[in-house]
């Protein structure tokens, strides 16, 4: 006759592994500072951590590739009539918001708004690429579906720093217990 493990023993902690979940997909959006992000000078002189000149540069070709056979029409005209428009503005808002979506799961903190943040970035991707191939459609949808278990799991409090923060503010909304 065998006997079952404790819980503690085995495996078998959601928590746990949606915290791995959780930082598998942060890292994936942080790998934006190797590839979106450099230092910069500010002013010149002052080393500060910004855009790289080349993602702003390649931005706007990768933007209209997605947009030329578009069919969904709508989205299409904001690619061309708004974000081509104001290229530079939407290169810095991609770059810094894969950073600081992929620090907020990586690090569990706030990860419920990373999580939210980064659902509206596969969002756009995925409106912007389904067309482009069957690979894309289906990357995008497995990754808003991790967004949405893990802002829904409440996946910082195991491993991160929300758990952190609401044990050192009890009061806080971090503390509260997710919705069973």
């Amino acid at each position: 006759m065998t006997e079952a493990l404790p819980v503690s023993v085995g495996m078998s902690s959601p928590s746990r592994w949606m915290a791995v979940l959780r930082v598998c997909v942060g890292l994936w959006f942080l790998k934006a500072i190797t590839s979106k992000m450099d230092f910069v000078l500010l002013g010149g002189f002052v080393p500060f951590i910004g855009v790289e000149p080349e993602w702003i540069v390649r931005m706007p070709d990768l933007v209209a590739r997605q947009a030329a056979e578009n069919p969904i029409l709508w989205y299409r005209a904001f690619l061309e009539g708004t974000v081509l428009a104001h290229r530079e503005f939407y290169a810095q808002l991609v770059a810094w918001g894969e950073v600081l979506v992929g620090l907020s799961l990586t690090l569990g903190c706030l990860a419920g708004l990373g999580a939210l943040g980064g659902l509206w970035l596969t969002l756009n991707y995925g409106l912007a690429t389904w067309h482009m191939s069957p690979a894309a459609k289906g990357f995008h949808y497995t990754l808003a579906v991790c967004l949405v278990v893990l802002f829904l799991a409440r996946s910082g409090r195991a491993w991160g720093l929300d758990a952190w923060i609401g044990w050192r503010w009890p009061g806080s909304l971090l503390a509260k217990r997710p919705i069973s």
